[in-house]
């Protein structure tokens, strides 16, 4: 019987057993697929406190370190559902069931890929999902976005502040963010668009990366020096709707990081809000993990 079950070990989850170890509870820490989360695809992370510059690797290795050497425990699982028995949750996973008397669900989201081939080898070697992240290092250069929704807009609103050129490339004839951003982009002169537009595969020769498309019916290549995929992001809280509300495939909750459940918090990126960051999951991960030991008594 753990004090705290940690479902994810991003950045969220792994602040959420810093916390709870320190506290004097017992953590345990499930995570499914490699530890630190979406921050491992970022080869440079230039906007986290107390780093000018470090790699998402490298931050993900020291914060899964100080978790460990405070004493949380860490296991390589599914978690396929949650059985709440009031006093107590067992999570049931793939290889094991495990209890614990609160859970914290920090599964984090995953940017949408758009599958086109090439595109998984070039993350982070030229293909990008967060402007906030590394439009910085596309100050005065070319920039692509691909998607057209509300996520598409705000990309290429921000990239446009500090890049060469923005060009758009969205797979209907028409944008389908809001129209305040479309028309902030149409007026500016750096910004261009081609849609409707299939994404048939990504290269890259030197430092410029490739965008094949079929606009239209016509095959064409646009390059660029950096590629942002903006098509949205996409939860993994699917196991957890029998025991919590979502909302969008989100878990509903404030910036308290509790849920519709007693004793069942979340933090990070899984969870309903509006700025997804390392430092906000960090944040959060705090938060929850606090209200988590406060239940406890």
């Amino acid at each position: 019987m753990y004090d705290i079950l940690i479902i994810g070990a991003g950045p969220a989850g792994l602040a959420a057993a810093i916390y709870g170890k320190r506290a004097g509870k017992s953590v345990l820490i499930i995570e499914k697929e490699s530890f630190g989360g979406q921050m491992n695809f970022s080869p440079k992370i230039e906007n986290y406190p107390g780093f000018g510059e470090v790699s998402g690797m490298e931050l993900s290795d020291k914060m899964v370190e100080q978790a460990i050497s405070l004493g949380a425990e860490v296991e390589l699982d599914t978690v396929l559902s949650i059985e709440d028995k009031i006093e107590s949750k067992i999570l049931h996973c793939e290889g094991a069931d495990f209890e614990g008397r609160s859970v914290i669900i920090a599964t984090g989201a995953k940017h949408r890929h758009l599958g086109a081939p090439g595109e998984e080898e070039l993350i982070g070697e030229g293909i990008s999902f967060c402007a906030v992240c590394d439009g910085a290092f596309y100050e005065g250069k070319d920039v692509i976005v691909i998607g057209g929704g509300n996520s598409a807009l705000q990309e290429a609103v921000l990239l446009s502040k500090t890049s060469k050129s923005v060009t758009v490339i969205q797979n209907l004839p028409y944008l389908t963010g809001e129209k305040k951003l479309q028309e902030i982009l149409e007026a500016d002169e750096k910004v261009s668009f081609i849609m409707p537009a299939e994404i048939l595969s990504f290269s890259k020769d030197g430092e410029k990366v490739s965008v094949n498309i079929n606009a239209d019916g016509e095959a064409k290549t646009v390059t660029a020096d950096g590629v942002f995929v903006a098509i949205g992001l996409q939860p993994d809280n699917e196991a957890f709707k029998d025991n919590i509300e979502l909302q969008y495939g989100y878990v509903k909750a404030d910036e308290s990081c509790t849920t519709t459940c007693e004793g069942i918090f979340t933090a990070g990126d899984c969870r309903t809000k509006a700025i997804r960051q390392i430092a906000t999951a960090v944040s959060d991960g705090a938060t929850a993990a606090l209200a988590a030991i406060k239940y406890l008594g």
